[in-house]
């Protein structure tokens, strides 16, 4: 039987190749989505992965949602822990809904997945737990406090729990991507991206999601067996840490 891989944020963007990846590589995937219901039914059609809507801030939502997939799949092997929201402002401009809004989604939604399967890998003395942090949560960002708290507040978390399931046959590692053509950065202006953002990269271009995606399913895999409480940098020598 295929490993079971669940992709949080999975049918856009990053996720998306990330999904994409795992099943290419054997895994039987499940994606989530929150709300762009459109774009997830096109993904499911194109893909055939399994796609589920729920709130990761919402922890009897993860719940009941990891419930269902493993109904469906199997128990989860592989927990891709990608899905997340920016709501931008400095911090003297930052209202509180703002902040809560990232913490919630970025952060407390780390712990509401991972808090569903952690007992399983636990007792089948397997796991690969994989979270999308960012540059931002190594460096910092302007006007993300909120952000960069959060992803750094990912970072500890990986150390953490890695240190707490080594013996278990469970990795716990991170990967902080920088700048990556997404659906975001496609919205930036030329001029912006020839100016202002390209010029911080040393190679030169952005990230392509597919490159994040082979990094997690590195990760996932028997070879990486021996590396957690890692984290990955993909970032173009943007940022090195």
């Amino acid at each position: 039987m295929p490993r079971v891989a669940l992709v949080t944020g999975g049918t856009r963007g990053i996720g998306a190749a990330v999904a994409r990846a795992l099943k290419t590589a054997g895994y039987a995937v499940a994606a989530t989505y929150a709300g762009n219901t459109e774009a997830a039914q096109a993904f499911q059609a194109e893909t055939g992965i399994i796609v589920q809507r729920w709130d990761i801030g919402d922890f009897d939502a993860c719940a009941l949602g990891v419930k269902t997939i493993e109904a469906s799949l199997g128990p989860i092997d592989v927990l891709v822990n990608n899905a997340g929201i920016v709501r931008d402002a400095t911090l003297h401009k930052m209202t509180r809904a703002q902040w809560d809004a990232v913490i919630r989604t970025n952060l407390d939604g780390l712990f509401n997945m991972c808090r569903q399967v952690i007992e399983g890998m636990r007792e089948r003395k397997f796991g690969r737990i994989i979270t999308i942090s960012s540059i931002n949560g190594q460096k910092g960002q302007f006007g993300q406090t909120n952000y960069s708290a959060a992803k750094a507040g990912e970072l500890g978390f990986t150390k953490a729990l890695a240190l707490e399931t080594a013996r278990f046959g469970i990795t716990v590692n991170a990967i902080c991507p920088g700048y990556t053509q997404t659906e975001m950065l496609d919205a930036v202006p030329a001029e912006i991206m020839e100016k202002n953002v390209l010029p911080q990269i040393p190679i030169g271009r952005l990230c392509k999601p597919e490159e994040i995606a082979r990094a997690v399913v590195f990760l996932a895999s028997d070879e990486a067996g021996f590396i957690t409480g890692s984290t990955l940098s993909v970032n173009g020598g943007q940022y090195l840490s």
